[in-house]
C-alpha cells in the first residue's frame, strides 16, 4: 500500500455521507479516464480521501470526497512533484498522467505504491526525514497555506455528529476557548517554515528498497516547526504508543526535544482536542468511533489516563 496508517477506516461511510458505493463508482470512472483497470481494487481507507490499491499492487488511487477543495488536491500534487525534484523520499505520482482529474464531482489522483506488505519505518527515520524537510525552502509557486489549528478546531466542533451528547459538546467548546487563549500567548522557538502537517510514525512507510518515505502530503503548510514534533512527543508522553528509548532516539536524530519547550502542554492539548473532534464527527455513524470518542472526552474532562485511548 502507498498510504494509510493505524486504524484505517474501511466502514460503510466516513461520517459525511461518502459511502463505499459512491467511492467505488468514482474509482471506476477515475480508472476509466486513464486506461487503468478498477477490477479487484482493494479499499484501504474511506474518508476525506478514499484510498484504493489496484490489483497488481503497484498503483494507488485516491478519491477525494465532494467537500474537499480541488485546490487542496492540486497543491498536494504540486508538493509531490517538488519533493521528487528535491529528492526527498516521499510518495511519488504515477508518471504520464495529468492530474488531478475530476470525475463525478471527485478529484482523483494516482500514486505509485510504496510497498506490498504494510511496514512502518522507525522514529529515528521519521526524525531524519523531518530534519531534511525542515531545511528546505519551499518555492513560492506552491502557495502553501499558513497552518492555524484554531479554524480546524472550530470546524471540528461544528461537525460533531448526532451521537454526541450536548454536555460533551459544550465541554469541548469551553476547552477550545481556553486553548485558543493559551495558544495566542505561545512563544515558538523553532524557525517558522515548511511542515508536513501530520508528522507521525503512521505516515512514514518503508518502501520495497527498504527506504523510509513520507506519505500523506495533503497537510503541507507553513507554520512553526514545533507542530511537526508534537505528535511523536504526545504519542510517547501521554498515550504510551512509543517507548522512552524510541522517543529519545527521535530527539537525538532531530536535535530538539519539544517536551522541554514551555508551550508543549498547550500544543499537546490542542492535538488531543483535534483527534477527539475528528472522532466526534463520526460518532453518529460508527459505534466504535462513538465509544472511543466518549472515552477520550471523559479522560480530558477528568484528566484521566490517556493510555486507555485506542489508535483509530
Amino acid at each position: 500500500m502507498a498510504s494509510g496508517g493505524a486504524g484505517a477506516n474501511v466502514t460503510g461511510t466516513d461520517g459525511s455521507g461518502f459511502t463505499v458505493e459512491a467511492a467505488k463508482l468514482a474509482l471506476e470512472a477515475a480508472c476509466g479516464e486513464v486506461g487503468l483497470d478498477a477490477a479487484g481494487a482493494r479499499l484501504i481507507r474511506l474518508g476525506s480521501n478514499t484510498v484504493y490499491a489496484l490489483a497488481g499492487g503497484h498503483v494507488i488511487v485516491r478519491i477525494a470526497a465532494p467537500e474537499v477543495d480541488l485546490a487542496e488536491v492540486e497543491r498536494a500534487v504540486a508538493v509531490a512533484r517538488w519533493l521528487a525534484d528535491a529528492d526527498v523520499p516521499a510518495n511519488r505520482l504515477v508518471p504520464g498522467i495529468a492530474q488531478p482529474r475530476v470525475v463525478q464531482g471527485h478529484a482523483a489522483t494516482y500514486w505509485e505504491s510504496v510497498q506490498d506488505e504494510e511496514e512502518y519505518a522507525t522514529l529515528p527515520e521519521l526524525a531524519d526525514l523531518l530534519k531534511q524537510l525542515h531545511w528546505l525552502e519551499e518555492p513560492e509557486s506552491l502557495w502553501l497555506p499558513y497552518f492555524d489549528p484554531l479554524p480546524k478546531v472550530r470546524s471540528g466542533l461544528a461537525g460533531l455528529g448526532a451521537g454526541v451528547r450536548p454536555d460533551d459538546a459544550d465541554f469541548l467548546r469551553e476547552r477550545a476557548d481556553q486553548l485558543e487563549a493559551e495558544y495566542a500567548r505561545l512563544d515558538f522557538v523553532l524557525p517558522f517554515g515548511l511542515i508536513h502537517g501530520d508528522a507521525n510514525i503512521g505516515n512514514v512507510l518503508r518502501d520495497r528498497a527498504g527506504r523510509a518515505v513520507l506519505i500523506d502530503l495533503d497537510g503541507f503548510a507553513l507554520a512553526p516547526r514545533e507542530w511537526d514534533l508534537i505528535q511523536t512527543a504526545l504519542f510517547y508522553d501521554r498515550f504510551g504508543w512509543h517507548t522512552a528509548d524510541e522517543y529519545e532516539s527521535f530527539v537525538d536524530h532531530y536535535g530538539f526535544d519539544v517536551m522541554n519547550w514551555p508551550g508543549y502542554e498547550v500544543l499537546a492539548d490542542l492535538r488531543e482536542l483535534m483527534m477527539t473532534l475528528w472522532l466526534g464527527g463520526k460518532a453518529g455513524a460508527e459505534r466504535k468511533a462513538a465509544e472511543e470518542f466518549a472515552r477520550r472526552v471523559e479522560s480530558i474532562r477528568t484528566d484521566g489516563d490517556r493510555r486507555l485511548w485506542q489508535p483509530f
